[in-house]
């Protein structure tokens, strides 16, 4: 009896990998290695790193399970530059990569607790050298103020299923940034309320 396949689909990847992607072509740096925070499934990765073979991918993920469903997306795609998939809490005092050229984190600040969020602006100063890139995506609050009602209506959803996650507000995440060292956003709107979210620490 053959094994259950390990790969797991979030049926978002599809809609924003190339929107995402595009802005990842214009953003990331021409050589090196891009750290992925909460890489989850492993689809994002694959797909960047398909279209993007002169930089190397690290995947990371805090679940063993997405972990599997990453490496297991990595060895049916024949790509060289994704390396296997490191267990990394962003929340963590340490992680366990030193260094990495740019850092993309696409989903996570809304569905995780406020510590992550923290923790991801201490790890990526440390990790990542002057200039280097951190890139966010998802939807955010701005001026207090949810942008859609189909965001007002999601942040609801999140704050149901756990008290801990939530929309953030994108002011309070770019201050939290700067203390840590990194330069005020570059603000890019995508599909769906979304937006890409651009620090260079300096």
């Amino acid at each position: 009896m053959s094994s259950p396949d390990p790969r797991r689909t979030a049926p978002s990847v599809q809609r924003n990998r190339d929107p995402i992607l595009d802005v990842l072509k214009r953003v990331l740096p021409g050589s090196g290695l891009v750290l992925e925070i909460a890489s989850g499934s492993g689809e994002h990765v694959i797909h960047f790193a398909a279209a993007l073979t002169h930089l190397s991918f690290q995947p990371s993920d805090p679940d063993e399970t997405a972990r599997a469903s990453i490496d297991a997306w990595a060895a049916g795609s024949g790509l060289g530059n994704v390396r296997p998939a490191i267990a990394l809490d962003a929340a963590a005092v340490s992680w366990p990569i030193e260094s990495a050229d740019a850092i993309v984190c696409i989903n996570m600040i809304h569905i995780s607790p406020w510590s992550s969020t923290l923790g991801l602006m201490r790890g990526a100063a440390r990790t990542l050298p002057t200039g280097g890139l951190l890139y966010l995506y998802g939807p955010y609050r701005r001026g207090g103020n949810h942008t859609s009602e189909s965001n007002a209506a999601f942040d609801a959803d999140l704050t149901a299923r756990d008290s801990a996650w939530g929309i953030r507000d994108l002011e309070t995440v770019a201050e939290i940034a700067r203390v840590e060292g990194f330069s005020a956003p570059a603000i890019e709107s995508m599909p769906a309320n979304n937006l890409s979210v651009m620090l260079r620490r300096t």
